[in-house]
C-alpha cells in the first residue's frame, strides 16, 4: 500500500530518455546468441513504456537504433529490424493504452515496409493523450543538428536570425520539451551520441544493469535519485 501510495504523490520528469544498452553482453552472460538478448531487450522495452504511461509520465524517448549500428554484422541489423517490423505489427493490440508513438531518426535508408508501419503507427496513434513515445530508429545527434542546419540554410534565414529557438524547432523532437532525465543502464557512461543538443540540462543516471535486467523497480528507483537533486540550471 505504501508503496502504491509513494507512487501516486512523488514528483515525475516531465521527460525521460533511455539508451537501451547491454543486449548483447545479457546474451552472452546467458550463454545465447546476440539475438536472444535483443529479444529480450524489446520485451523490457515494451514492459517499461506500459509502466510509464501508467504512472503517468508525459514523454518517454528511447534509444533503438543509432546511426553507427549499420557497423555491426548484417545479421544482427537485421534481427534488430525485424523485431522492429514485429513491434510496429503488433502495435494493433496497444490501441486501448492510450500511448502516442512518434520515430525519431533518418527513414531513408529503412525498408519501405517499416517506413510505411512508422507512419500508420504515427498516423493511428495521434490522437492518444496518454504517454508521448519516442523510438529512435536511424538516429545520430551529430546527424539530427546536422540535418536541422541544412534546413535552416535552405529556408534562407538570415543568418543574424538563426536563435537556439529556431535550431530546436528543426530537431527531430520540435514542440516536445528537452529531456530533463537520462538514463543509461549497463555499466557504460556516456551519451553515445544520441540527443546532445536536446540534453545540455539533463540530469542522468546510470547503472551497472543490463537493460533485458532492467525493471520498473530500478525506474522508480532513478525517480527517487533524480528528484533528490538540486537543478538550478546556470543559477544559485
Amino acid at each position: 500500500m505504501f508503496f502504491k501510495k509513494k507512487l501516486k504523490e512523488r514528483p515525475l520528469p516531465k521527460h525521460i530518455a533511455i539508451i537501451m544498452d547491454g543486449n548483447g553482453r545479457w546474451a552472452k552472460k546467458q550463454g545465447l546468441p546476440r539475438s536472444a538478448g535483443h529479444v529480450a531487450g524489446a520485451k523490457t522495452f515494451k514492459n517499461i513504456a506500459r509502466y510509464c504511461n501508467k504512472i503517468g509520465l508525459s514523454y518517454l524517448t528511447v534509444y533503438a537504433f543509432s546511426t553507427e549500428n549499420w557497423k555491426r554484422p548484417q545479421q544482427e541489423v537485421e534481427g534488430i529490424m525485424n523485431l522492429l517490423r514485429d513491434y510496429l505489427r503488433d502495435a494493433e493490440n496497444f490501441k486501448d493504452e492510450n500511448i502516442r508513438v512518434r520515430f525519431l531518426g533518418n527513414r531513408e535508408p529503412l525498408a519501405d515496409d517499416i517506413k510505411e508501419l512508422m507512419l500508420k503507427n504515427e498516423n493511428e496513434s495521434k490522437n492518444a493523450t496518454g504517454l508521448n513515445l519516442n523510438i529512435a530508429i536511424n538516429y545520430g545527434g551529430r546527424d539530427e543538428i546536422t540535418t536541422a542546419v541544412r534546413e535552416i540554410v535552405k529556408s534562407g534565414v538570415a543568418v543574424e536570425d538563426i536563435t537556439e529557438e529556431l535550431i530546436s524547432q528543426n530537431l527531430y523532437t520540435k514542440d516536445m520539451p528537452d529531456p530533463d532525465f537520462i538514463i543509461r543502464p549497463s555499466g557504460e557512461y556516456r551519451l553515445s551520441n544520441y540527443l546532445i543538443w536536446q540534453s545540455a540540462y539533463a540530469e542522468y543516471w546510470f547503472s551497472d544493469v543490463l537493460w533485458p535486467d532492467f525493471s520498473s523497480k530500478h525506474l522508480e528507483k532513478a525517480i527517487e535519485d533524480f528528484n533528490k537533486r538540486n537543478r538550478r540550471f546556470g543559477g544559485v
